[in-house]
């Protein structure tokens, strides 16, 4: 017997309830802003050689090469987010695949796809898949509110008022 679906609920507009923090998890668990940065860089490159723009420059190689470098870009920066156990070895290539732009892609999509991919690459190399998770800053705050109003009673007997109690000095 199939399961039913969780119905959406009427407070808020998502099909799931649980479909965000699920996403969350699942961008969590992988180098997500590499990734991204990346495969966006690879696009606006590709965007780029497209645009019926008369600014465009034709310098170097325009043929295979110039579509072939933003592909790859885009095709490395899927593959970090969807297997991100290879990260270290797609995101050198990146990494390569960005600055091989330069002469070949209207000087990297005029810098802006070239530094998008530099640095998705770098933030994917520098990317630790075992790192604790934050804590949000609103989580920060509370535990900073909650310890700031414990009275000296809770405090312990480490507090001013115990010592002042007992004739020492604050």
């Amino acid at each position: 017997m199939p399961l039913p679906s969780p119905s959406p609920s009427p407070s808020s507009g998502t099909a799931r309830p649980g479909a965000r923090a699920a996403f969350r998890q699942w961008r969590g668990a992988r180098p997500f802003p590499g990734g991204l940065l990346l495969t966006l860089g690879g696009a606006w490159i590709l965007l780029t050689m497209k645009a019926s723009l008369k600014v465009v420059l034709h310098i170097g190689m325009q043929g295979l090469a110039g579509y072939l470098l933003p592909t790859l870009m885009i095709v490395l920066g899927l593959l970090i987010l969807f297997n991100p156990a290879q990260r270290l070895f797609y995101s050198i290539i990146g990494v390569l695949c960005s600055l091989g732009t330069w002469p070949t892609s209207n000087l990297g999509g005029f810098f802006i796809g070239l530094l998008l991919g530099v640095v998705g690459s770098c933030l994917t190399f520098g990317w630790l898949p075992d790192q604790e998770p934050r804590v949000s800053r609103r989580r920060r705050r509370r535990a900073a509110k909650a310890a700031k109003t414990a009275g000296p009673h809770e405090a312990g007997p480490d507090s001013g008022a115990f010592q002042q109690e007992a004739g020492g000095t604050a």
